[in-house]
Parts: structure tokens; sequence; C-alpha cells
């Protein structure tokens, strides 16, 4: 029988598995997948107690138009519920805790913002518009700033745009693109959030852990600490993948590829080299490019140049690319209740919350509690991010980079002015998480710098996750990757099966005509 070989343990490769499977008719036995690290679950990563405290780098947003990954996961059973599947979950929890912001955005002095309206001037809608109608091929190499003026960056909508989807003013105009047409149905809904889905657990939770315990359940081997250094391509103008070579333990190892056997590789990371720091210390910069994901990208591409993409327009621009997360940990209730009470928004319904003046850009979430599955009724876990970690803060005066995880929450409380601060910094264990690659895929790009996930002339080789192209989709999402391995599994097998149709909302006049009016609310 032919074998499958998943090069990474991230939501591609186990949507990969789940579909080799499901629509491939592949033995669970015949799949391998390849991870480096010694965790599993890629970007979507949880772990920790109530006494060293939880971290997660990040958390992803859903939307009800996210058909592959609603697809794949609706025959995966719920972590809780055997009988109920992760998108029955998901769907169910936001029935119960839907998102509803009342203060989706901070003033300096702690009042709260009137964000209903995008703040837009005729000249901001107007290039707004034009940006979405422009030809993607027009803006190859184009950053965002090159399409709107200087006043764009200091609206409403800007503020709620950039940190909803981790935006920067020096990003891609065709990934900035690519998200207005995408999600050109949520406008009406942006200031609230309620158009929103989150899952009813962090996603290693809700997703990785159901996704795994059903892989292992097919037979799937996981095999952990291996870093593939090189996959053999046969001479020829056909691209065919003839061997595979791993370091594992130390030892190289090399695996002969048999007629129908495939290989699915995750190219790149967004969170390679993340390093983390508890309260009192800070986290280190590394900039190593020590990632095996990316290594075995640079690999690839320099054997077939200019078909495999250019792995250095998203790994060697590490200041554009770099933002930082931390999680708070307490046994006190304390912020939680003044959190409430501020925002009017029980925790888990209100949203995120961003400082608009904070120089660091700061952002923070209350999640529904529990958000760790085994989390104690008596621990409380919450989140935030800032995407200006050079810049000095406001109440620490040094660049966030150099904080510790207690002077990034001290920041954070300052631009609350809560009384009760100094108790809450006293009582709470933070982690904070530096990540030199988390944007990386909306740098700066032109047509061709992303291989396609089955590159032409390709009999057994795709590519899959962030770094992969998928013609008008949007990079940043767990449905990204969910369709890049579904486009994998249905290309490599010829299925007659494809990917679900990707909804397009900017067809849909009742859908335009709602985000019109929006961009003309006052």
């Amino acid at each position: 029988m032919a074998k499958a070989y998943l090069v990474g343990s991230g939501i591609a490769s186990l949507s990969a598995a789940a579909l080799l499977i499901r629509e491939g008719n592949f033995a669970g036995s015949d799949i391998v997948i390849l991870e480096e690290q010694d965790r599993l679950g890629g970007s979507l990563d949880a772990a920790g107690s109530p006494e060293t405290g939880y971290t997660m780098r990040g958390g992803r947003m859903f939307e009800i138009h996210f058909e592959c990954t609603y697809d794949m996961l609706s025959t995966i059973p719920s972590l809780d519920d055997p009988s109920k599947s992760a998108t029955e979950d998901t769907f169910a929890f936001h029935e119960d805790f839907a998102w509803d912001d009342h203060a989706r955005l901070v003033d300096a002095a702690g009042n709260i913002v009137d964000s209903h309206s995008m703040g837009f001037s005729e000249r901001d809608r107007l290039e707004l518009v034009k940006c979405a109608s422009t030809p993607e091929h027009l803006l190859d190499g184009k950053r965002i700033t090159d399409l709107f003026s200087e006043e764009f960056f200091h609206t409403n909508f800007w503020w709620m745009w950039c940190t909803t989807f981790a935006f920067e003013p020096w990003h891609s105009a065709i990934e900035f693109r690519r998200y207005v047409n995408r999600f050109v149905h949520l406008f009406k809904t942006f200031d609230s959030m309620s158009g929103i889905y989150r899952t009813r657990f962090n996603q290693y939770d809700s997703i990785v852990r159901p996704l795994l315990a059903w892989l292992t359940d097919q037979g799937v081997t996981i095999q952990q600490g291996t870093t593939v250094t090189d996959i053999a391509l046969a001479d020829g103008k056909a691209l065919t993948a003839t061997a595979i070579t791993w370091n594992r333990g130390g030892v190289s190892e090399q695996v002969t590829l048999g007629d129908g056997d495939l290989v699915m590789v995750t190219n790149g990371s967004m969170t390679a080299n993340s390093t983390t720091a508890t309260t009192d210390a800070v986290p280190a910069l590394d900039a190593s490019g020590s990632s095996g994901a990316w290594k075995l990208w640079e690999t690839l591409a320099a054997k077939r140049p200019g078909e495999l993409g250019d792995p250095k327009v998203f790994n060697s621009s590490i200041p554009d690319s770099t933002w930082e997360s931390f999680t708070v940990t307490t046994k006190d209730p304390t912020f939680f209740e003044l959190m409430e009470k501020f925002s009017g928004s029980e925790a888990g319904k209100g949203g995120l919350i961003t400082f608009k003046d904070s120089s660091w850009l700061l952002t923070i979430v209350l999640n529904h509690q529990p958000h760790f599955h085994e989390q104690p009724e008596d621990t409380f876990v919450w989140w935030g991010y800032a995407l200006f970690p050079d810049k000095v803060g406001d109440y620490v005066n040094k660049p966030m980079r150099e904080c510790t995880s207690r002077e990034i929450l001290q920041e954070a409380l300052g631009h609350l002015h809560f009384e009760q601060g100094p108790q809450i910094l006293d009582n709470s264990v933070v982690i904070s998480a530096m990540m030199p690659y988390i944007t990386s895929q909306f740098l700066v790009r032109k047509a061709g710098d992303r291989p396609q996930v089955v590159p032409e002339g390709s009999t057994n080789l795709a590519f899959i996750g962030q770094y992969a192209e998928v013609p008008d989709d949007v990079v940043f999402t767990v449905e990204y990757s969910v369709r890049t391995a579904w486009t994998a599994v249905a290309g490599l097998l010829h299925l007659d099966k494809q990917p679900p149709p990707m909804f397009k909302g900017r067809h849909d006049p009742k859908v335009l005509v709602e985000a019109l009016a929006t961009m003309h609310r006052r």
C-alpha cells in the first residue's frame, strides 16, 4: 500500500492526515507524521498549570464561513462528548457565548471609545474601495502604506482591523486586500465582533487534542524529535520526491519512497524560534533561523529555483514580523470582576479590548473560563499581545522586548487605571512569548514567492500550511491551513471531490450594501 509522509504536526498536517483517511481511503497505519519538536499541534499550542502558569502564544479566530475547517472537524469527536463533533461543539459554544463587544477601543484616559463609527473620511472610503477592487497582480511588492494616506492609520477601523488580524502598516498590500474581500461580510458587526467565533477551549484542547485522539485511534504514526533535512527529487521536468532524509536523536536516516507514496511539507513556521519567559524574566529574541521548517524549504527551493517559492521573502525581515504576547494566570478574581464591570460584558462574551493610544498597541481579551480543559474552577486565565514590542511603554519606561513578563502586565494595568493594580500584579503569574516570525506570512511579497500547494508537474509532493499559495484565501487562519491540506490531498490523489468552495461575500449585493453603510456610519 502507498504511504504518506507529512512533515510537521501543525493543523495543516493533522488535517491532511484526517482527509487522507476520510477522502482518500488511506489506512491510518500508512500515514506518518514527522515532527521536529517535542510537542504537537504547531502554532495551536497551549500548556501549563495553575501553579506554574498557563501559556499560549496566540488564539485563532473563526467565523461562520470557514467551510473547510468545519467540514473536516464535522467527523472528529469533541474532547468532552464523543457523540458531538468538534464542529458541533464550536457552534454550540458560539450560541451560548457569542461575542458582543462594548469596549472594543479604549483611549489613553481609560475611557471606552464609541467605535460604532469607522471614523472614515471620504478619502479613506475611496482608498479602501480602490484597494479592494485593484487586481492583485498590480499590488506585487507593495505595502499597505503605499495605498493609504497617513490619516487612514488613525481611524477606528484601522485600530480594530489591525488588532483583530495582526496587520501592521508595512505589511503586504496583497494580504490586506485579500482580508478586506474575504471578510467584507463582517464589516457590519466589526465593532461588536459578534461575527467572530471561538472554540470552547483554547485551540489545542478544542481542535488539536480531538484530532490527535482520532488519528491515533486510526493507527497514524506520529514520530517526534525528527527533523526532516532533505527530500530528494528525481531528475527531469516532473517534480517527484524519491527519498526523505531526517535526523532523529543525532542519527541521520533515509527512507526511499515507493510508487504511490506521497509527501506533504509544511514549509516555514510562523512560531519557529519562539521563546517564553516566566514572571520575572525577559523572553529572548531568537533570530538564529534554526527551524527545520524554514531550512527544509530553503533546501528544496534551491533545487528548483523559481518553482518552489522564496523563503527569504518571509524569514529574513525579523523586525517586521515580530511581536509579543502574554498569558496571565491568577486565583484572585479581582481583575475579572473589574473588567466585567468596566467592559459591560461577562468574561467570554466581551471580545478584544485594544488600548488604541498605547505605544505598544496593546490588546487584551478575557476568555470564557475555563479556557484550558483541566483548568480548576478557582483559577482564571486571560491573554494579551502587542504589535510594537520595539517601542517604549507608556507606564514602563522601556521597550516591551526588554521587559519582564511582570512589567508587561504592569504596562497593561497602567492603561486600565485600576486602583487595585498592585494587588492584581502581586497575585498573577505571567508568561510572555516572543515570536520572531509570527506575522512573516504578511510580509511584502509578489506572485510566486509562495509555492503552489501542488506545484506544476508534481507527481507526489505538495506544500501545505501558511506559506503555500491558495488564491483569494487569507493566511493566519486555521481555515487556510485546512484548505491547503484538502487541496493537497485532492490534487495528489486526483479526486473528483474538491475542497468546499470559498465564500465570496464581495459578490453578494446585500453584503456590499451593508459594508458600504457601515463605512458611512457617524
